[in-house]
Parts: structure tokens; C-alpha cells; sequence
């Protein structure tokens, strides 16, 4: 597809390069002649300067041949202007707009089609409803759901005092007491499809599906810690906060929130009157461990700086916080990262281009196509959901007699209600969903693609 992307930023540049992976033709619009230069060296992308919400600067893209449009400049106004303009100049156009401030959430809902809107995506927003729902799940540095909710992708790390340090795949199952499957694991920064005889070691980051309860028993038998939050620290009092503190209200979990600007304080306490809110050095040992941070079930690192992040969270760990999470807007070196005991990592730009890039996937729907694609073991691997139809191939013949294509597996099979993680024995029916995980990126476009 003919995809434009206009903003040359964080969200721009690791859009650009995930639609270039998945073999789309991509168009940048920027100003900047700076940035230009340096996303011209780094990806094969036609590059055109100029302001996005011109319509000079529209054709001149190639808006009335595109087929996508992501506005996703720092500006919300603009990039309304500039999806509006668009669709005006291409009726057919698809186009997504990244809108931040959240006075504007009910009108853009209801006047979608006059902006001709095709999607909005918000990244604090997107931040926040992660954050909350780790959460309210505590343990997992990651979560992934499909099938409605009712199967799941998780994320843990094995540190060397785990049970399942040093266990083999083939006796992981009888050491949980419970019946789980391992579809990745990250080495070393490397993603390995296990076999039986994979041995795990400290400092793996395993990639499990399971039906819940059993979750809730490797949790356990991992000696992690499950009851959910009733106090939580929040260190940052931007957009992310805002939504955060307000989602974990209506929980009736009890937020502490430290902000350093002091106007932004009294700003946060008008807005968020039921928060305890803070004005100090979110670094400061002192004021932390006056307002208990050491009594926190939680502890939320989302400052504008990594750095300080990094920090907090660090201290967090050192203070016996059960749940630390921290949020990165840079994570070019991800294995210098997984060296830290950060908790769980969030990062705002990586969901926001994730969703985009879901919905492009949608764009090609048909018979067979993938529901819903999420990339894990820092996208070196997808696990892709499909929903099984009248043209899948292999219906209701046992998985033992079906050979699947190297390097795919099903993790799990979704009847109704009850989620099955697959055996010899097992079938897939017209109605069923599927998880599958496989190695590289945009391999699996439609479910008969799985199969060799």
C-alpha cells in the first residue's frame, strides 16, 4: 500500500520502519530539513518537505494515489487539519490522527466523520490503559490478550532464585503442577523457539500462554507475588498520570502522585481531587520514604526523562516494592536495558505504532485474515490471531496429521468459552480461534498461510 506519514518524530520514524518491514511504500511529510537528512540515511523512504495540512504539500505527496494517511505530527490541531484535508482532496483515503489532549476525546468521537476520520490513537492514553491493566494483573512484564480476553500471551523473567531456573521444557509442566506452554524465549537478546530439551537459565524472558488459572499457578510457583494493588505511587505528573490516576479511582485504589513543577501540582490537584498529590523530587530518598514508599504495593516511574525513570525504578527495587513499572520513550538499546531491574517497560511510542500497523493489517481483511497481530520478544517474533472459516484448510483433522510451515506453532485454540493449548489430539473447527506465533514479522497474512 501507498502509506503517508506525516511528522518526522519519534512515532513518525518507528512507524515508517515498521510499515518498510512490512513491505508497504512509505512517504514522509516534515519540515525539518535536520531530521530529514538523518531519516533519508536510515530508511528508503521518499521524503517531502513542507507543512502536512497544506493541500499544496498533500499533492505533492501523492495523497490522491494513497491509500493511508497517520498524521501524527506534536500538534493535535494539525494533524485534524491535515486528516480533514486529505480525505476532502481523496473521499477513499484511510486516515488516523495521534490526539493527545483529551478535552478533545468527546467531540472527535462524535464528529469523526466530519473530520473524515478513520481511526484516532492516543499513546498516553494507550500508556495508561496498559499500565493498568499490569496492574491489576501483577507479575507479568508483559501481557498479550486474543480471543476476546479469553487467551493470553505473558511475559516473565527467570532471576536465579526461580523454581524454574535451570528446568527443561519437558519437565516444566510436572515442576508447575499445571499444564502451560513456553512459545519463545529471549536470550541474550536473541529469540529462540524452544524445544523439549531447551534448558531455561537466569535472566531468560519467557513467553507463556495458558488458560488463566494455570497462569495464576505459575505465578505462584515462581514465587511471584499476585494480589493486586490497593496503593500505588505514581512519580510524574504528566498526561499519562492524569489518565492513570483515573482509571485506578474508579478501582478504588489509592494513588500518590509526585510532580516537581509546582503550577502542574495545583493543576493535578484541582483535576484529580481524591489523589494525594505531591510537590517534590521524585528522586529524593527522603520524600520518598516519608510518603511510604516502602509500603507501596506498586511503584509507576513516568517522568519525561528515561533516565530518571531508570532511577526511580532502581530504587523502587531496592526499597522491596512488589510491582515496579517504568516507562521509556527511548529503547534503542533494549538489551542494556533488560541488564536493569526495571520491572515491567512500557513504552508510549512502541503501542501507538503497534496499533497503527494492526490496523494496517485490517486494511487487507478477507476470508482468513489475521484478527489481531502483536509482536513479542522485541519483535523478533508475532504471535497473530485468526479466526477459523469455511476456506481454513485442515478442519477438524488432529493437529498430529497437519504439518505446519518451520518456525510457526499454535500456542493456543479458543472453542467458545474454553481455551485449549494444543495437542497431538487436538482439532480447530469452523468458529474457533487460533493463536499463532511465529519467527519474523509479516509472514502470516491469512490462517492458510500456517501450513506447509
Amino acid at each position: 500500500m501507498n502509506i503517508i506519514i506525516t511528522g518526522d518524530g519519534r512515532v513518525g520514524t518507528t512507524l515508517a520502519r515498521g510499515l518498510l518491514l512490512e513491505g508497504h511504500d512509505v512517504t514522509l511529510i516534515d519540515s525539518s530539513e535536520t531530521l530529514q537528512d538523518s531519516t533519508t540515511q536510515e530508511y528508503d523512504v521518499l521524503i517531502v518537505k513542507g507543512n502536512c495540512a497544506a493541500m499544496d504539500t498533500l499533492l505533492d505527496a501523492g495523497v490522491k494515489d494513497a491509500d493511508l494517511l497517520v498524521a501524527a505530527t506534536g500538534k493535535d490541531e494539525i494533524n485534524l487539519l491535515c486528516c480533514t484535508t486529505a480525505h476532502g482532496i481523496n473521499p477513499n483515503l484511510h486516515t488516523i490522527a495521534r490526539i493527545r489532549n483529551p478535552e478533545y476525546t468527546n467531540q472527535i468521537y462524535a464528529l469523526r466523520h466530519v473530520f473524515g476520520l478513520s481511526m484516532v490513537v492516543n499513546p498516553e492514553r494507550q500508556a495508561a490503559t496498559e499500565i493498568d491493566r499490569l496492574l491489576k494483573y501483577p507479575g507479568f512484564l508483559r501481557r498479550e490478550t486474543f480471543a476476546k480476553g479469553k487467551a493470553e500471551i505473558v511475559e516473565l523473567r527467570i532471576d536465579g532464585k526461580c523454581k524454574l531456573c535451570n528446568v527443561s521444557m519437558t519437565a516444566l509442566n510436572n515442576v508447575i503442577g499445571c499444564k502451560v506452554l513456553v512459545c519463545g524465549v529471549l536470550r541474550n537478546g536473541r529469540a529462540i523457539a524452544p524445544t523439549g530439551q531447551f534448558t531455561l537459565r537466569e535472566g531468560d524472558r519467557i513467553f507463556v500462554t495458558a488458560p488463566t488459572e494455570n497462569l495464576t499457578k505459575l505465578l505462584k510457583s515462581m514465587g511471584i507475588i499476585t494480589r493486586r494493588a490497593r496503593r500505588v505511587m505514581l512519580c510524574g505528573g504528566d498526561r499519562i498520570s492524569v489518565y492513570l490516576t483515573q482509571m485506578l479511582e474508579k478501582d478504588g485504589i489509592e494513588v500518590t502522585l509526585i510532580e516537581q513543577d509546582e503550577e502542574k501540582c495545583k493543576l493535578l490537584s484541582a483535576a484529580l481531587p481524591r489523589a494525594h498529590v505531591l510537590h517534590g523530587d521524585a528522586t529524593d530518598q527522603a520524600l520518598l520514604e516519608s510518603n511510604g514508599i516502602s509500603t507501596c504495593d506498586a511503584l509507576v516511574a513516568l517522568t519525561g526523562l528515561d533516565e530518571l525513570n531508570m532511577i526511580i525504578s532502581l530504587y523502587g527495587q531496592t526499597s522491596g516494592v512488589p510491582h515496579v513499572i517504568t516507562k521509556l520513550g527511548r529503547i534503542e538499546n533494549r538489551r542494556l536495558v533488560d541488564t536493569l531491574s526495571l520491572g515491567s517497560v512500557v513504552a508510549p511510542k512502541d503501542l501507538c505504532c503497534n496499533a497503527i500497523i494492526r490496523y494496517v493489517r485490517a486494511m487487507h481483511n478477507q476470508t482468513g485474515a489475521a484478527i489481531s497481530v502483536h509482536s513479542i520478544a522485541e519483535d523478533q517474533m508475532e504471535a497473530v490471531e485468526f479466526l477459523v472459516g469455511e476456506q481454513t484448510l485442515h478442519c477438524d483433522t488432529p493437529l498430529k496429521h497437519i504439518t505446519l510451515k518451520p518456525n510457526v506453532l499454535i500456542a493456543s485454540i479458543t472453542h467458545g468459552a474454553h481455551m485449549e493449548i494444543p495437542a497431538g489430539n487436538s482439532r480447530f473447527t469452523k468458529g474457533d480461534t487460533l493463536v499463532v506465533v511465529t519467527n519474523g514479522r509479516g509472514l502470516l497474512q491469512q490462517l492458510n498461510d500456517i501450513f506447509a
